[in-house]
């Protein structure tokens, strides 16, 4: 009966082992089966044997052998398992053994999915329950609740209190929310990287304050729209969490020059910032993280209008910036050609440069641009309206690599310039809005379609989005030929082309105008994408109408007899000026 005893007693232990809450990290091995590691004691169960058959011992019996698998440390493990395509196969490996049992655990609560207030009810009963086997809240470490924004405020943040281990947590558009809520959760969190609260109106310095004193460690912070949050605990921030990569300040109206230099001071590891509509923002402040940010990778410095040439003039002028590969200076109108200069000279190795809206600039810059040769990728100038023809075909000719180039409302730009950069062998975008004095010409040869040519050459066309937001000389049959030589369009913007607008049986196949359009703007709309280019290229080729034929009779085509005078009327009176910022998605930001 000793010996039974022993078995229970082992059998007690073992149980409250396996009961002990794991931690991700102390991972154990597989313990060897128990019918394999002890004696057969069924004889103490009937009483005495005799004599012989106690003189007689049991065979040793052997334990099994570890399988090579058997012997991985726990992160290639997880590793391994994470490949699985689906959680239902990760369940599967979760019956294996203990060992994988707690890889796979560790898996399907690092970043539980929220796409229902009930699956969000079941995560919260998991974690508040203390007879579970793991405790789940160590094991959360990526939190997302963006997708019930609308649904989350204070109290449902409670539970997530006892989550020690969250490394990301993102909270965009939880708008309910306030300070108690956020700090609550991050308090003596001292894990946490990265944290987005973009859109929390109601946010203000007690939030990061709390940041700053809570978590050391963090890396990246997005508090974009914040605008109640100040100077007084960004540079706290800055003090403690010297180890910020990534900030993104935008539209925080409240920043200044104190808090960017403070960063620019004490976190020597900033890789992108984003200073969108800081408009306190001087040169100052450009300055200072360029100099305290030699490996500053990405830097957005959009409707800082007060920046002048001199953020860059400054600079020492041995000092290169070969980490930096994104440039945005939207709307910075007191640039010149010569700060465009000093950027190309400084930041020789950049990828993407938004000049958008920068109208000093002159052919000067796009010159200066082409020493960036094949490491631009994509190039904004939008209402750069100085530019010309010339500029643009030296840039074609020295930068082969380019996959973007928005010229909208360059009006010097005509086709002989669109020829020379439908020739770009990575050409995937192009925006044209508003470009009034191309035609025909420069959609077929982005078509791929030479001059005087009715097929098509051996220049393969991968373009994916064209914006042709009021090109009024552009024909129904020039889209017609896009369409069926550019297979991977997936977006075409027509709006304010009267061919196309005016139609009921094409504008069906167009998606919805932004709710925010009124209804003059909603009239003129014409943008597909997605499934309605598709429609529209198969509606087109059932010869619904005669590719000869224009939006003009014979003798009607824009030129000289000042026709065009009625369209631009029509952008006029729907608040589409010369003065209107083109947009990505609906051509024209209707502010």
């Amino acid at each position: 009966m000793e010996q039974t005893n022993a078995n229970s007693d082992t059998s007690v232990d073992d149980s409250a082992s396996s009961s002990t809450p794991s931690t991700p990290g102390q991972i154990l091995d597989d313990e060897p089966d128990f019918a394999l590691t002890h004696n057969n004691d069924s004889q103490s169960s009937f009483g005495a044997s005799s004599s012989r058959e106690q003189s007689v011992q049991p065979p040793p019996v052997r334990s099994r052998p570890k399988y090579p698998i058997e012997h991985l440390p726990p992160e290639l493990l997880i590793y391994i398992i994470s490949k699985l395509s689906s959680p239902s196969d990760i369940l599967r490996c979760l019956k294996v053994s203990k060992a994988w049992s707690d890889c796979c655990v560790e898996l399907l609560w690092h970043r539980p999915l929220f796409t229902t207030w009930e699956r969000l009810v079941n995560v919260v009963n998991s974690i508040q329950d203390s007879n579970a086997h793991w405790r789940y809240a160590d094991l959360i470490k990526r939190l997302n609740l963006s997708n019930l924004s609308d649904q989350i405020n204070d109290g449902t943040l409670q539970p997530f209190a006892n989550c020690r281990r969250i490394e990301r947590l993102t909270l965009t558009g939880c708008s309910n929310l306030t300070d108690s809520g956020i700090i609550g959760l991050v308090r003596g969190n001292r894990q946490l990287l990265a944290l987005d609260i973009t859109g929390l109106h109601s946010i203000t310095d007690l939030t990061v304050a709390a940041l700053a004193h809570y978590c050391p460690r963090l890396q990246g912070l997005n508090i974009t729209n914040c605008r109640k949050v100040t100077d007084a605990s960004l540079v706290t921030l800055a003090e403690n969490c010297k180890y910020l990569k990534r900030l993104k300040l935008n539209k925080c109206t409240m920043v200044t020059d104190e808090s960017i230099e403070a960063f620019a001071r004490r976190c020597p590891s900033m890789l992108e910032i984003d200073l969108q509509d800081c408009r306190f923002i001087t040169d100052r402040s450009v300055t200072a993280l360029m100099l305290g940010g030699r490996q500053l990778r990405e830097l957005r410095l959009a409707s800082c209008s007060n920046i002048t040439d001199d953020a860059f003039l400054q600079l020492p002028s041995h000092l290169r910036y070969d980490s930096l590969r994104i440039l945005d200076l939207t709307a910075c109108h007191q640039l010149t050609d010569l700060a465009v200069e000093r950027i190309i000279e400084g930041a020789p190795r950049l990828r993407i440069l938004v000049l958008a809206k920068c109208v000093e600039i002159t052919d000067r810059s796009v010159m200066a641009i082409t020493k960036l040769g094949k490491n631009l990728h994509d190039i904004h100038l939008g209402r750069c309206q100085q530019i010309s023809d010339d500029a643009l075909k030296e840039l074609v000719k020295a930068c082969n690599r380019i996959r973007y180039i928005d010229l909208a409302g360059c009006h010097r730009v005509t086709d002989a310039a669109v020829e020379k950069l439908a020739q770009l062998p990575k050409l995937r975008r192009i925006g044209l809005v508003k470009c009034q004095a191309i035609t025909d010409d420069s959609i077929n040869a982005l078509a791929g379609i030479r001059r005087g040519e009715r097929s098509r050459n051996n220049v393969a066309t991968n373009l994916e989005r064209v914006h042709l937001s009021y090109c009024v000389r552009i024909t129904l049959g020039g889209i017609k030929a896009l369409l069926n030589h550019c297979p991977k369009l997936t977006h075409l913007s027509l709006t304010g082309i009267q061919a196309f607008f005016l139609r009921d049986d094409l504008i069906q196949f167009c998606r919805e105008a932004p709710a925010e359009f009124n209804e003059e703007q909603r009239t003129v709309f014409c943008v597909f994408s997605g499934d309605g280019v598709s429609k529209l290229r198969k509606y087109l080729n059932e010869d619904h109408f005669d590719s000869e034929i224009t939006m003009y009779e014979e003798g009607e085509m824009l030129g000289d007899d000042g026709d065009a005078d009625g369209i631009l009327g029509l952008m006029q009176s729907t608040g589409l000026d010369a003065e209107d910022q083109d947009a990505d998605d609906f051509d024209v930001d209707m502010q």
